[in-house]
């Protein structure tokens, strides 16, 4: 699967709780992180995004916040990734940012520039990407 978004996680459905609208998928990856995704009950079964199911969630590096000295559990998103950057990249009006977890799960994420100063992001600077599991889109291989 070939696509435009910049942050690709492959791993297996753990959970997948339905809803009369809306289903919730887990999906586990390989370092043991684990990405909540929402999506259509139709798109769920389409899929079939069950316990088991290899699947790889995609998130635009657009729909990425990143926050310094951040407490995931005062938080409304249910995708936290706590790390440093790695990597940052300024534009004329944009920066291109990665943040690494521990384990090596990378994000990426477009951010203002003027963001990237008020929070005083550089290399090696703890900080922590954010993303809602409306934000997920979950693709299968066909």
């Amino acid at each position: 699967m070939q696509t435009s978004a910049r942050n690709q996680f492959s791993g297996e459905v753990v959970q997948a709780t339905a809803g009369a609208v809306n289903d919730e998928i887990v999906i586990k990856l390989a370092g043991g992180q684990q990405i909540v995704a929402t999506v259509t009950h139709d798109s769920a079964a389409r899929l079939g995004l069950t316990q088991g199911k290899k699947a790889v969630a995609l998130v635009k590096a657009t729909s990425v916040i990143v926050m310094v000295d951040a407490d995931a559990n005062k938080v409304s998103a249910r995708n936290v990734v706590q790390g440093k950057v790695t990597e940052l990249t300024k534009g004329a009006v944009n920066a291109d940012l990665t943040i690494t977890d521990a384990s090596g799960l990378a994000v990426s994420a477009i951010i203002t520039n003027n963001s990237v100063d008020r929070l005083g992001l550089a290399v090696g600077k703890a900080a922590a990407a954010m993303f809602k599991a409306s934000s997920v889109i979950v693709g299968i291989d066909a």
